[in-house]
């Protein structure tokens, strides 16, 4: 026996009116966003194509704010990596939801109170609780015990540091070094001062993650491997 329930006329009939009637309501709501637009679009001089360039302007404004920020670099304290007129793309998600800075990362940060009254690149050599040091007998930095090769960032014909210091690093800032570090202001400079030269992790801006112009020197930014081979302030590797 064939037990499949077939619809009634009463079924059938019902169910055109359904769609009918969200067809309908979807079809409103379509002809409403589309006449909010020809509204908008008479209001605004130049129509359309004003709305379209205004979009894409919030859309940039929300991204700059929120998630990427072009910065241009100002100096050669970052050199040979980061020369005068770079554009650099500063990834400002890079530190949020739990994340913190690492030692080797370049981060872009409000200087404001520490450095001076504008947004300073630097490279980050300590990290909370870090005890650093200059330095070893070879002339290297020293990260919790450990020496830093740095040869393959450091600006050539430089030495870590002509300045000598010996620092453990408070929970929540940052040491923070040039790459070219004879012509560098940075946490050497400031360790007289209040703060004693260490940068609070919440005015970094973000993390810069790419050179974006010229377009012959664009290159990923990557994390030394020589810092990954530091232990962390409590002798775990980290």
């Amino acid at each position: 026996m064939d037990t499949e329930a077939q619809p009634t006329e009463r079924d059938r009939s019902s169910s055109r009116s359904d769609s009918e009637e969200i067809s309908d309501t979807e079809g409103r709501e379509g002809r409403s966003r589309f006449a909010l637009v020809s509204r908008i679009s008479a209001w605004l001089p130049g129509g359309r194509i004003s709305l379209t360039l205004l979009l894409c302007l919030l859309f940039l404004l929300l991204l700059s704010n929120f998630v990427l920020q072009p910065f241009q670099i100002p100096s050669g304290s970052m050199e040979n990596g980061l020369r005068i007129g770079d554009r650099v793309l500063v990834n400002k998600l890079a530190y949020r939801f739990g994340a913190e800075p690492q030692r080797g990362d370049v981060v872009v940060f409000d200087g404001t109170g520490y450095f001076g009254d504008a947004d300073y690149v630097k490279r980050v050599v300590g990290v909370g609780g870090d005890h650093v040091v200059c330095c070893d007998k070879e002339g290297r930095i020293q990260v919790n015990g450990r020496s830093v090769d740095e040869s393959t960032f450091l600006y050539p014909g430089d030495s870590p540091s002509t300045v000598a210091f010996d620092v453990v690093v408070p929970d929540g800032t940052l040491f923070v070094l040039g790459d070219h570090r004879s012509d560098s202001s940075d946490s050497r400079d400031h360790l007289g001062s209040p703060g004693g030269g260490m940068i609070p992790v919440d005015v970094v801006v973000g993390r810069a993650d790419w050179i974006l112009w010229p377009a012959g020197h664009s290159t990923h930014l990557h994390r030394p491997a020589s810092y990954a081979r530091v232990p962390a302030a409590d002798g775990v590797h980290g």
